[in-house]
């Protein structure tokens, strides 16, 4: 751990301050910070910065409610640029956007990244666009019935694999159960943000709760 005294401030004293969600790792903005700021983002756990335009200090969330709450705060190796992990409660972009940074000057065809919140969205378009001949499209246009049907099942099968101890199979059933309560999200408008909010808080309480155990 290093103090703000090891930073290294600019001529404006000020430095850069790369914000990112705790959770999906993405970039949400990119801000200034000062001593002043950075001890009031300590102090109270949630971002402060300092506006350029207004020469003035700034909270996140102090007229939107989006607040961010820091996880941590990261230095680079020359100390003259932040990473600030955060929790956030809303849009990072005052656009309303989840991050501010959405529009591609560039990118490559020759890999395709994954991620849960990747396919959520591909889900949501599919139940939007409902192109013919696609698997999703068919559970849509069945309903809820149908897909908790198949969530049932697929439960099911991840029992079976798991307990035939055949890790490839179970690895296998797992990603269909992934995937089938994926659409059940979307069906019923449930966010991955959601989840990982709940999962949170009970982090935060079996963390409490082996505290007590060890004393």
């Amino acid at each position: 751990m290093i103090g703000t005294d090891c930073l290294k401030f600019d001529k404006d004293g000020l430095i850069p301050a790369v914000v990112t969600d705790y959770y999906t790792k993405k970039v949400l903005t990119v801000a200034y910070m000062n001593r002043e700021s950075i001890d009031i983002s300590i102090k109270e756990g949630k971002t402060c910065f300092y506006s350029r335009s207004r020469k003035t200090l700034w909270r996140k969330g102090e007229t939107s409610g989006n607040f961010q709450h820091i996880v941590s705060i990261i230095a680079d190796c020359d100390r003259d640029a932040l990473v600030v992990e955060v929790v956030k409660d809303g849009p990072a972009c005052h656009l309303g956007t989840d991050s501010c940074f959405n529009d591609y000057v560039y990118k490559s065809n020759s890999i395709d990244e994954f991620s849960v919140e990747g396919l959520y969205k591909l889900l949501e378009g599919r139940k939007k666009d409902m192109p013919q001949g696609s698997y999703t499209t068919y559970l849509f246009e069945q309903g809820i019935d149908k897909i908790l049907k198949k969530v049932g099942e697929e439960c099911t099968e991840v029992i079976v694999a798991g307990k035939g101890g055949d890790r490839a199979e179970t690895i296998f059933e797992i990603a269909d159960l992934m995937y089938h309560v994926l659409v059940l999200m979307v069906e019923t408008g449930i966010e991955p943000k959601d989840v990982i909010d709940e999962l949170s808080k009970r982090h935060v309480i079996d963390h409490k709760v082996k505290q007590q155990k060890m004393k």
